[in-house]
């Protein structure tokens, strides 16, 4: 309690009770941290807060699982079977653009590995695929002048495998890899790609469309005109118009998706009987000083200016939000500009492309923390418009990633932030996952740990906020390909060995808790008893079945071995089987040889 300290006499007070000194009676008043500090006591320790305890349920039934890829980054065979150059071909071969000036030419031969694929997607149990076709696989010169009939058989071999194991395809007709051809004549910043868009998509709807159910028009827009068009760090790798390029792009954008939505609801719908939308990828933001409302109003800034650009248009009222039109228009009138950088919709493109879906699809990865940043005038650039700065939290788990924290709080935020900004859509999330560096650690408990509290935070968005979430799907199958890093860093379920030509997949210790995730279809409570869905088999040197695992403590500050040893702290393993008395890939750390039993760590 508050008392006499010393030379100061009463004026610093360090109690947890306060106590009233101008009361003759002195009553004692305690404080929120007597409150707190008497939990800390009761629980012997730090009390979680009521969001952040774990949830036991199951998601909705019929609920998809997925897990997804992308054409560049797992196909390899860049000139086979007369396929045209894309402008991933030509970044990749340009030098100092890549990592290691590493190269998709190969990748993980996926074009040649359609069985392989196949077999891991069935030992994962995954109800739904999500992959890329290739434009300009089928379309080498992005025009339907000519079909590459042996491209585009690859798909149909590789949709007819995924049927036959009970599979659903979900289908990204543009994962950002545009025909070089079409990119010649100005790319996505020239009008006229809205209708080879369109044209693109048709022979898609016609040749695939009786098979495939599930349409993904565009991944990422965002990246496509941002990095792509502004910053230069994606092909077509364009940066000499920062301020003017990426909104040009993305409004080019948002016309070929509306206009490909169009034609499949207009033509191919009713025969076919499919879902086609848009995936948008977007952090989670929070203001760097909650106690600030100027940080509160940077958060809401940069979410419009990410997801809001291609989402408010589509979800919304076929227009631009207005907090990047104020912004953009304001900058650009300061400038010395009679009219904003940012281009303006006609009244019918607005009708034409309000209620382009029919489920939200979501990228989602990280959360950052936001402040307002306010560049000078004279910079023309998508950034210096947004003006907001982020950064993160250092006491968040990293990964193999810079940009990428373990921050599974933000998933639910934004799930309940886009149910209440865009009238409650269904909502697939059609990418999440972490990222590894380094040696390969097929004990990777790291991502065990990122999908165990990412999905059960999207449990929690279901169960008790009323998100109308109709599937999940993990990035990704396999480690592939990474874009501008290369094969540096590594998301996959399944390790590729890029030093043996024969390519092997081997699975990690993820694989086999994802499996065990979609076999239960969530989380059963373990107070319940053993529930079937948790004995899950894992192939070559790991655990053959786990029982249950439960995560008591995720109270982790670096993203180490030393680490993640505490993040697992007082998880519990019930191993009925190993094969060979092997180690047993949740406790490698402490090297322990596994046979039947329970352990404790």
């Amino acid at each position: 309690m508050d008392f006499f300290e010393w030379l100061n006499g009463y004026e610093p007070r360090f109690g947890l009770h306060e106590v009233d000194f101008n009361d003759p009676n002195r009553p004692r008043t305690p404080r929120r941290s007597a409150v707190y500090y008497a939990e800390i006591i009761r629980n012997n320790g730090i009390p979680l807060p009521k969001e952040d305890e774990f949830l036991y349920g199951e998601f909705p039934k019929n609920f998809c699982w997925s897990v997804a890829t992308a054409a560049y980054q797992i196909e390899g065979a860049w000139r086979a079977d007369g396929k045209g150059l894309s402008i991933w071909d030509k970044y990749t071969h340009t030098p100092l653009k890549i990592s290691n000036d590493d190269n998709g030419d190969v990748a993980c031969d996926s074009y040649h590995k359609i069985e392989e694929d196949v077999e891991m997607l069935k030992r994962l149990k995954v109800s739904h695929y999500r992959f890329s076709i290739s434009w300009s696989r089928v379309l080498p010169d992005g025009t339907t002048r000519y079909v590459n009939e042996m491209g585009l058989n690859y798909y149909e071999r590789l949709i007819d495998a995924l049927l036959a194991a009970n599979i659903t395809p979900q289908v990204t007709l543009y994962h950002w890899d545009l025909p070089q051809a079409l990119q010649d004549v100005g790319g996505w910043e020239n009008d006229t790609i809205v209708q080879r868009f369109k044209e693109y998509a048709e022979l898609l709807f016609q040749r695939l469309g009786d098979k495939v159910k599930f349409w993904i028009t565009l991944n990422e827009p965002y990246n496509t005109a941002y990095l792509g068009y502004g910053f230069g760090t994606a092909a077509p790798g364009i940066s000499v118009r920062p301020g003017r390029a990426p909104y040009v792009v993305g409004h080019n954008l948002i016309k070929a998706h509306a206009e490909a939505w169009h034609l499949y609801n207009e033509t191919y719908r009713a025969k076919q009987g499919g879902l086609i939308s848009i995936t948008i990828n977007s952090d989670w933001a929070e203001p760097r000083n909650p106690h600030k409302q100027e940080d509160f109003d940077a958060a809401r800034q940069y979410l419009q200016f990410l997801i809001g650009w291609f989402a408010h248009p589509i979800f919304k009222n076929g227009d631009y939000n207005e907090v990047m039109k104020t912004r953009i228009r304001e900058r650009s009138l300061a400038q010395g500009l009679s009219s904003s950088r940012l281009p303006e919709f006609t009244e019918s493109e607005k009708q034409r492309i309000k209620g382009t879906y029919d489920y939200f699809g979501l990228n989602h990865y990280t959360t950052v923390l936001t402040y307002k940043y306010e560049y000078s005038t004279g910079i023309l650039s998508y950034d210096a418009d947004r003006g907001v700065a982020s950064v993160t939290d250092r006491s968040w788990l990293n990964s193999g990633s810079f940009w990428l924290k373990v921050t599974p709080f933000g998933f639910r935020k934004l799930l309940r932030w886009i149910k209440e900004e865009y009238n409650n859509p269904p909502i697939y999330v059609t990418e999440n996952g972490i990222s590894e560096r380094g040696a390969i650690d097929f004990n990777d408990t790291w991502r065990i740990h990122y999908h165990r509290n990412y999905i059960n935070e999207a449990l929690k968005a279901v169960l008790l906020d009323g998100v109308d979430l109709r599937g999940y799907a993990a990035w990704t199958l396999m480690d592939n390909f990474e874009w501008a890093v290369g094969f540096d860093e590594r998301f996959g379920f399944y390790h590729v060995n890029y030093t043996d030509p024969t390519l092997p997949r081997l699975p990690k210790a993820s694989a086999s808790y994802y499996s065990q995730i979609i076999s239960c279809n969530g989380f059963p409570d373990p107070a319940m008893g053993p529930h079937p869905c948790l004995e899950t088999e894992l192939e070559g040197n790991h655990v053959l079945t786990i029982s249950y695992c439960f995560l008591m403590n995720s109270d982790t500050r670096h993203h180490t071995r030393t680490g993640w040893q505490r993040a697992l702290s007082g998880i519990r393993f019930n191993i009925t089987q190993c094969r060979n008395s092997t180690v047993c890939a949740f406790c490698s750390f402490w090297n322990w040889s596994t046979g039947p039993g329970t352990y404790f760590i």
